[in-house]
C-alpha cells in the first residue's frame, strides 16, 4: 500500500511543476507578455508574481485599515466575521443587480414579442 501511495506522489508530481507547464491565458498573455512573443519568459512571469503579491499586499492593508477596530495590526476572529459577512452582503447585492437586470431584459423580450404579436392580429384582421 506504501508503494502505492509512494508512486502516485511521483507520477503526479508537484503542484509547481504541474503549473509551469500550463499555458497562461489570453488575459495573463496580453497583461504580462512585454515582447509579445505569445509566452511568459521567466522575467514576464516573475513581475506576473510581483503583480499578484503586491495586488494581495494591497487588499491586506485595505482590510486592516477598514476592519481593524483594535489597530493590533491583525484582524482577530470578531474583525474576520465582520469582514466575511460584509463580503457575502455585497457578493448577493452584486447579484441581486444582476438578476435584476435579467428580469428587466427577459419583461423587455416578452414586451416586444407581445407588441409583435398584436402587430400581426393587426395585420391579419
Amino acid at each position: 500500500m506504501l508503494a502505492v501511495v509512494a508512486l502516485a506522489f511521483v507520477t503526479t508530481g508537484s503542484a509547481a511543476e504541474n503549473s509551469a507547464d500550463k499555458a497562461p491565458s489570453k488575459a495573463a498573455l496580453k497583461k504580462h507578455d512585454a515582447d509579445k512573443d505569445g509566452k511568459l519568459s521567466e522575467e514576464e512571469i516573475a513581475k506576473k508574481k510581483a503583480d499578484a503579491k503586491a495586488k494581495r499586499d494591497e487588499a491586506k492593508k485595505e482590510a486592516l485599515e477598514q476592519y481593524d477596530a483594535d489597530k493590533d495590526g491583525k484582524l482577530n476572529a470578531d474583525e474576520k466575521a465582520k469582514k466575511k459577512a460584509d463580503h457575502k452582503a455585497e457578493v448577493d447585492a452584486k447579484k441581486a443587480e444582476k438578476e435584476a437586470k435579467k428580469a428587466q431584459k427577459e419583461a423587455a423580450k416578452a414586451e416586444r414579442a407581445a407588441k409583435k404579436e398584436a402587430k400581426k392580429k393587426t395585420a391579419g384582421e
